[in-house]
């Protein structure tokens, strides 16, 4: 992540719709801190989330965000996240990504398994962690308050 790149990661964390499965939007004073933490060089075990831009190979254009971050060195454990512009999903950008990026993970830092937390409504973020080879390991029900609403969530994993 770069400094060029505040518009577009700011257009991400505010857009209601790449949210409404992720978290309630915060301010953007919020959002600058993390943008700040996300350009400070990233170490795995900072616990502290590598955030990547993924964009398209022939214009650049921003199709959104992706990373991870180490839960636990010890037992090899990272969680993954992604976020995809609406207007491109469906195109298999955060397959395609989300695949990049295991496989970088599992040979840089011999990653061990892979997990995420996706909402029980996302069924688009489903499809890209199955086609990953992600399974569904459980229901934490009523996990995360959305909205003023609680809702639940499943646990996906990858053993790489």
């Amino acid at each position: 992540m770069e400094l060029k790149d505040w518009p577009s990661f700011l257009a991400i964390q505010q857009n209601e719709a790449v949210n409404q499965y992720i978290r309630a939007i915060d301010s953007e004073s919020v959002i600058k801190q993390k943008f700040a933490q996300r350009l400070i060089p990233w170490r795995y075990e900072s616990g502290d989330w590598l955030t990547l831009v993924i964009e398209t190979s022939d214009t650049k254009e921003f199709v959104g965000l992706i990373g991870f971050y180490c839960q636990d060195a010890k037992s090899q454990r990272a969680e993954v996240g992604y976020a995809i512009a609406p207007t491109m999903q469906g195109k298999g950008d955060a397959t395609e990504s989300l695949q990049a990026i295991i496989d970088w993970g599992r040979l840089q830092y011999s990653i061990h398994k892979y997990v995420a937390v996706c909402s029980s409504a996302n069924l688009g973020s489903q499809k890209v962690l199955l086609k990953t080879g992600f399974i569904q390991e459980g229901t934490l029900v009523k996990h995360t308050k959305m909205f003023n609403n609680w809702v639940d969530d499943y646990l996906y994993g990858l053993l790489t």
